[in-house]
């Protein structure tokens, strides 16, 4: 299912083709995260009139939102290698041990859903991101040794969209850490024209204010749809984007003026429709709508979350009046009565326990 979704923000096969063009090469390219830039020019300054390698860097944030050009533009800017790989793609100790002894001076080691490291494997990452070591184990039993190979000043970059998920002294180790946030509209129309121009596509502000509402706040959404709308125009309007074309191939597409899309109101309209309104539990609404849970909580839910449609409780998720008024349905009871039930039932059940 999520593969079909042309505005789930991980990426997709489709995305391969003039992605690397469309990643900005340099730090003054790289539009919106004005504060993790403004952090990280400083940073690498620094590192440079020192001669040493830049901290160790954890970005966090919902996927699409532009890490892995980050890490790009880090290496670059450090005058170092980017050597790319994922958490679960390193299945052994020997497999992050090649990769580290491969690195040399100032390159960038980019770790993708780091959060999912086997943890036999983390523990390598230790003595590497303090000490620049490799300690090695070299036979069995009684005649084991331990060999500690020292290691170039590399920089660890660790990407990852669930952050509770990492270990403390995982987490501690990294001496920069930087949240990555949802683009605004304007950020994104700047990023929209900017592929235009790469992509060699006719398109007016207009339109890719059009587009940029409607991509999740997140640029590789507005990369893709702005693909999708050049093809509706290449056959429908000689290849020139205006409001019109744009607003029809976004139609087709079934992503509404929100940026929704059928799943996103599947989602919807079952806490409104199945679960009155809530509160629904993330297990129950998962089954119901036969959707995997992690796909709900990484994918679907942070934008519902972030744009105000659903709102998460202890008793679990409520639809908000946003989402009412969007699906152009009445609630039933106030929201705010809503909530002072909840309120009233977690601090009774407080009581309970400590009675209990």
């Amino acid at each position: 299912m999520e593969e079909e979704r042309i505005v789930v923000p991980t990426h997709i096969n489709e995305d391969s083709q003039n992605e690397y063009n469309l990643r900005p090469k340099r730090m003054n390219e790289y539009i919106g995260q004005s504060k993790v830039k403004e952090k990280l020019k400083i940073f690498i300054k620094a590192s440079k009139i020192r001669k040493e390698a830049l901290d160790h860097v954890l970005l966090y944030g919902p996927p699409g939102l532009g890490k892995t050009s980050l890490a790009n533009i880090i290496a670059r800017e450090m005058g170092g290698d980017l050597k790319i790989t994922s958490g679960p793609a390193i299945e052994k100790a020997g497999d992050l041990a090649a990769i580290l002894t491969s690195l040399n001076d100032y390159d960038v080691l980019f770790i993708d859903e780091i959060h999912r490291l086997n943890r036999a494997v983390e523990e390598i990452l230790y003595p590497a991101m303090e000490d620049f070591a490799l300690d090695i184990i070299i036979g069995k039993g009684p005649q084991a040794k331990s060999i500690r190979l020292d290691l170039r000043k590399f920089t660890l970059i660790g990407a990852t969209t669930r952050i509770g998920l990492l270990t403390s002294p995982l987490r501690d180790r990294f001496g920069i850490l930087s949240p990555m946030d949802f683009y605004a509209v304007q950020e994104l129309e700047e990023i929209i024209l900017r592929s235009s121009k790469i992509l060699n596509v006719e398109i007016d502000e207009e339109s890719a204010i059009e587009i940029a509402k409607r991509s999740r706040g997140t640029p590789r959404i507005a990369n893709r749809l702005l693909k999708r709308v050049r093809d509706y125009s290449d056959v429908k309007n000689n290849g020139i984007i205006t409001l019109k074309t744009a607003r029809d191939a976004l139609k087709i597409l079934d992503i509404d003026e929100g940026g929704l899309d059928t799943i996103d109101n599947k989602i919807l309209n079952a806490i409104i429709d199945n679960f009155n309104g809530g509160p629904v539990g993330i297990e129950t609404l998962s089954y119901f709508i036969a959707e995997e849970l992690d796909t709900i909580q990484d994918v679907y839910e942070p934008y519902l979350l972030q744009q105000g449609y659903i709102i998460r409780t202890p008793r679990g998720r409520i639809a908000s009046d946003k989402t009412y008024s969007h699906l152009n349905k009445k609630r039933n009871k106030p929201l705010t009565d809503i909530i002072k039930q909840i309120d009233i039932f977690e601090k009774d059940e407080g009581i309970d326990d400590e009675i209990k």
